[in-house]
């Protein structure tokens, strides 16, 4: 089920990011979800790959993959290592991927929710703030990932547990099917990745409606549904938190705009 609730009040947005739960075994307070900021309320969960290469998504990404491995070597000499290295770095770098987006924290989805694009268009229509629980999602997957899991005591997979696992995609698809997939952590390859408290959603190739698996098997998942009205403030907000682009890009295009932002001058 897919939740949906409307955000109107900035007080409500406050309550989301403060969301935590009281864990009695260490004392401290925890989350368990994941956000994925969308800037415009029509779009659908989706892949790059997906809307690069439409219906022929499955039997172009290897081509696409194999491509960027092989031009890629001099700089990424590693990649043939790996599928999953080649899919995090091609996807870092703009590669149409089946990899999906997430982060840790709300504030980085909010972000990603109030920026992108034209800042004229900023209140002609909401934005998305998407939530999942990384607990139901582990327990949907096949019982050899979950022990995975337990073994290395840990709630999100690593690109060495995932070699181990599935070494190929084609074992991935085989073991995931539509009824589960996996969340996975990257390597810190760069700083960029670092600031946005990044996560992956790996969308199995036979997993042709995300938002229809999630309606179907979750529980906990939320989409929220930003206001117009209430774009603006969310973004000046985030600014003064030190959320923005200069933080998410590091380096003078980050910088740049920001500064754009900054500086633009809203029609009256």
């Amino acid at each position: 089920m897919i939740r949906v609730e409307h955000l109107k009040e900035i007080e409500r947005v406050l309550e989301l990011i403060n969301e935590q739960t009281y864990d009695s075994e260490i004392g401290r307070y925890r989350s368990s979800f994941l956000y994925r900021g969308m800037q415009n309320e029509s779009y659908y969960l989706t892949t790059s790959l997906h809307l690069n290469c439409k219906e022929k998504h499955r039997e172009l990404e290897k081509s696409i993959l194999r491509n960027f491995t092989k031009y890629a070597a001099g700089e990424e000499p590693l990649l043939d290592e790996s599928v999953w290295r080649q899919l995090i770095i091609g996807q870092h770098h703009g590669l149409p991927t089946r990899l999906q987006d997430w982060t840790y924290s709300p504030l980085i989805g909010l972000h990603f929710a109030t920026s992108g694009e034209r800042l004229a268009n900023m209140e002609k229509h909401g934005g998305i703030l998407w939530k999942i629980d990384v607990h139901e999602m582990n327990r949907l997957l096949p019982k050899r990932y979950q022990e995975s899991l337990r073994e290395e005591k840990t709630n999100l997979f690593t690109v060495e547990m995932l070699n181990e696992l599935a070494p190929d995609l084609e074992t991935y698809d085989e073991d995931m099917q539509n009824d589960s997939l996996v969340l996975l952590e990257p390597p810190s390859i760069d700083q960029r990745i670092i600031n946005q408290y990044s996560y992956f959603a790996i969308i199995p190739s036979g997993m042709g409606d995300i938002e229809q698996f999630l309606a179907e098997k979750t529980a906990g998942t939320v989409k929220y549904i930003i206001d117009r009205s209430l774009r603006w403030k969310i973004r000046d907000m985030l600014d003064r938190m030190n959320i923005n682009e200069r933080l998410i890009y590091p380096g003078l295009d980050g910088l740049s705009a920001w500064l754009k932002r900054h500086y633009y001058v809203k029609d009256m």
